[in-house]
């Protein structure tokens, strides 16, 4: 009778185990779908599009940062003001470099949407730093 008793207890564990797996399994799922559709709905906006479609110069580019970024993230991107951008694309996709610029969204950073060949050079900048 207890042996029963611990089989059907284990079976019972067994399942809420399983249960639990496929919880968590369809929630990462959700998550990442939810990421996916954010990318695609951030790579498929016109002005996103269209940068990433241009080739830039990475010479303008950093003439742009210079005349518009450096003040708060350093003549070097070294930070002063704003953080350093040293490495940034390490950690930062394209299009989240171009949504960061164009944004506004971390204070004090203004925002500030170039024209698409100035994006697409400054953005091959900070790819270079």
């Amino acid at each position: 009778m207890a042996q029963e008793t611990l089989n059907e207890q284990t079976e019972d564990l067994s399942s809420l185990l399983k249960k639990a797996a496929l919880i968590a399994v369809a929630l990462v799922t959700a998550v990442v779908l939810s990421l996916v559709a954010v990318r695609y709905s951030q790579a498929s906006d016109p002005y996103v599009h269209q940068v990433l479609s241009m080739e830039g110069d990475g010479s303008r580019g950093e003439a742009i940062f210079k005349m518009n970024c450096a003040v708060c993230h350093g003549i070097a991107a070294t930070g002063e003001v704003g953080p350093k951008l040293l490495g940034v694309s390490d950690h930062k996709t394209k299009v989240g470099l171009i949504n960061q610029v164009i944004s506004g969204q971390t204070p004090p950073m203004p925002q500030f949407q170039p024209e698409p060949q100035d994006m697409a050079d400054l953005l091959i900048y900070l790819e270079q730093l």
